[in-house]
């Protein structure tokens, strides 16, 4: 059963509907000036809106997959969703663990898989093993798959940052960590530090 805290207040979810809607019409200097005379303006909002709407589903398959990582039902999130369990299932569901099959490279002395993990427990993990030299080059449902180097390594998780984060995070020596098959809700990073891993 949904607590109250899964729920928006009116008032939150009319800030992010106007939050969405000041962003799509800022998205071109034609914006909202140009829609009273310029036909072509509103070609602009049509090309805004459909990426805020693939942006917003984006965001909203990564919710669903973090929310079942952190042991939320299908239930939980349908009725959140307003539709039936099923139909959550059908529409978000996530394919068994192994569609990138990361058992495969788990034979190789220089990589091994992490597993299972969880929203709770992965960034302990990554954290233990960084210091012992390994890295994430991979990611998944309920594992990570590391290789090994001779120093060590830190990791980093957060929401999809901004493109200026982005550029930030990247001044400052951090590498993202690209998943080969998998729409996470979170963007994970790492970053060699200039010390000899643990042995």
């Amino acid at each position: 059963m949904s607590t109250p805290r899964s729920r928006l207040t009116d008032d939150r979810a009319n800030a992010i509907r106007e939050a969405v809607a000041e962003a799509v019409l800022t998205a071109c200097e034609q914006g909202r000036e140009g829609l009273d005379d310029d036909p072509d303006a509103h070609l602009l909002m049509v090309a805004a809106a459909t990426v805020a709407t693939e942006e917003t589903g984006r965001l909203l398959r990564q919710s669903i997959t973090g929310a079942r990582t952190a042991g939320h039902s299908w239930d939980t999130l349908g009725r959140l969703l307003g539709i039936s369990r099923q139909a959550a299932q059908q529409r978000f569901g996530i394919p068994a663990p192994g569609r990138t099959d990361p058992a495969a490279p788990s034979d190789s002395p220089d990589r091994k898989v992490l597993t299972p993990l969880h929203a709770f427990n992965e960034m302990e993990a990554l954290a233990r093993e960084g210091l012992r030299g390994w890295h994430a080059v991979d990611y998944g449902y309920l594992f990570h798959l590391v290789e090994a180097s001779p120093r060590k390594w830190e990791h980093r998780r957060m929401w999809w940052p901004s493109r200026r984060r982005r550029r930030l995070l990247e001044a400052e020596g951090w590498q993202l960590i690209v998943p080969s098959d998998f729409d996470s809700p979170w963007a994970y990073y790492k970053r060699p530090l200039n010390e000899p891993a643990d042995s």
